[in-house]
């Protein structure tokens, strides 16, 4: 490492965010240098795998890239390359195995092409291991916790020759304050908290995102705030079980609950919509019905994961609530709030589970109806306690077990999208459709896409469509000004 190097961190400041600010500066000069000699700005691409948190971190990661001098583009031959990765899944960590490889190959061509590796599949200590012997050519690894150090970390990249890995098992800190490039100008994703404490049993999260860890409710009300100034209309309040938000750590001193922080929201001026994600059965209070039901803001939309039907199987999986609880919680929803959208995660072929118990599940859809449901084939994930479970399902079986699933979310759904066909709803609309650039793409308040015809000019305003026809999970509307 160059004495330059050890200058620059030793005059670096302690605290956090200035510590990155700092080094943001740093690396500007870097960048600057670098694209003097190359006569254009280095190119950098952001590829995301995996859930809206990880979308949200990208957005992070673009904003030190943008503020740092580079330009972004969607090219992975680009000068620097950074894979966001997921590891819920086993063939998410497949996924960017197989993509190494041509990634491998544009380095070849282009000697000066960094390439680095960060999110949740970096946090399992197998798969970096397999990358440090496979993939010797990535320049960069880091995990979840210390995204904001992004700065720091590319600019010891740069000074360095050999892979640099920084991998933190767990944090209590939680780093805002730093650039952020959103993908629309018109709405946003905001962290609220960070980590899930839930511990089910087919689930790495845990694991790779640490303990649950709450903002503090002033620091989201002001970034709400700048966001809102900034044009931004519609909100997406993230966490892994946003209702447990303020309830398992000091947030405050009076331990401000997930429906207060609503209503706090609601109260911001210029803010429309408030969206939020991910809520757990569990801990859904009445409150929280209570607050949604009474709001003027926030979507008429609730992704609610079931996993399973069976209460054998959501014990197996942890999940503490049973077939019935989650029934009964709907119906409370939907007496409460009338034409909600509810949509749901399924699992299939959790070990042990046998037809038996896909029946109570696809019993469950028959009765909850959902709006749309995402289905996944049961991921075995080493260090999770279902990966040593005995029972585990053979593939043909989940294979029919699955499709009998899907036949029935198909069939439910189809039928709940239906119900709005003739009505006028609110729209807000959000990009041009990439298959006929005549129509654009919005989203009602229950999230459901709707395609209709209109100019580019209404993108990122709320506007009033009349339904035309259903799509089993997307509308065709009409505009009119």
């Amino acid at each position: 490492m160059s004495n330059q190097y050890l200058n620059l961190i030793q005059n670096a400041p302690a605290a956090e965010p200035n510590r990155q600010h700092y080094f943001i500066g740093q690396l500007k000069q870097h960048i600057d240098t670098w694209t003097a000699k190359l006569s254009r700005k280095p190119t950098a691409c952001i590829t995301t795998f995996g859930c809206q948190m990880n979308a949200r971190d990208s957005e992070k990661l673009a904003g030190i890239l943008v503020a740092s001098g580079f330009l972004m583009t969607e090219n992975e031959e680009a000068d620097f390359v950074l894979y966001n990765t997921c590891t819920v899944r086993d063939h998410a960590n497949q996924r960017i195995y197989g993509r190494l490889g041509k990634l491998n190959h544009y380095k070849k061509k282009n000697r000066q092409m960094k390439i680095a590796l960060c999110g949740c599949m970096m946090q399992e200590e197998i798969a970096v291991e397999k990358i440090k012997t496979s993939y010797p050519f990535i320049d960069l690894i880091f995990g979840t916790h210390n995204i904001y150090k992004f700065a720091e970390l590319l600019l010891s990249m740069f000074h360095n020759h050999e892979m640099i890995i920084d991998i933190w098992q767990d944090t209590d800190q939680i780093v805002e304050d730093l650039p952020t490039e959103r993908k629309f100008p018109f709405k946003s994703g905001i962290n609220i908290m960070f980590g899930c404490n839930n511990f089910c049993s087919y689930c790495i999260v845990p694991y790779v995102r640490g303990r649950e860890r709450s903002r503090a409710p002033e620091e989201i009300i002001a970034e709400i705030k700048r966001l809102v100034a900034d044009g931004v209309i519609e909100v997406m309040l993230l966490g892994q079980n946003v209702n447990s938000y303020g309830l398992t750590d000091s947030v405050n001193e009076k331990q401000t609950t997930f429906p207060e922080l609503l209503r706090r929201i609601e109260e911001i001026e210029g803010l429309e919509r408030i969206r939020f994600m991910t809520s757990h059965p569990k801990d859904l209070s009445d409150e929280l019905i209570e607050v949604m039901a009474n709001s003027k803001k926030i979507c008429r939309h609730l992704h609610l994961p079931l996993q399973a039907g069976s209460t054998r199987i959501l014990e197996a999986m942890n999940r503490r609530y049973t077939k019935e609880d989650y029934i009964n919680l709907v119906e409370k929803i939907r007496r409460a709030i009338p034409g909600i959208a509810i949509t749901t995660d399924l699992i299939v072929g959790f070990p042990g589970e046998t037809k038996a118990d896909v029946d109570e599940t696809i019993d469950v859809i028959n009765k909850v109806k959902f709006d749309n449901a995402f289905t996944f084939i049961y991921s075995k994930r080493t260090g999770t306690p279902a990966a040593a479970m005995p029972g585990q399902v053979p593939p043909d079986e989940v294979k029919q077990n699955f499709d009998r699933l899907l036949k029935a979310v198909q069939e439910t759904a189809r039928t709940q999208v239906d119900t709005l066909v003739g009505e006028t709803h609110d729209v807000l609309a959000e990009e041009v459709n990439t298959q006929n650039p005549t129509l654009l793409n919005g989203r009602l308040s229950n999230n459901t896409i709707v395609h209709f015809k209109g100019s580019p000019d209404l993108i990122g305003q709320i506007i009033t469509i009349k339904i035309k026809e259903s799509h089993g999970f997307y509308y065709i509307g009409e505009f009119s000004r």
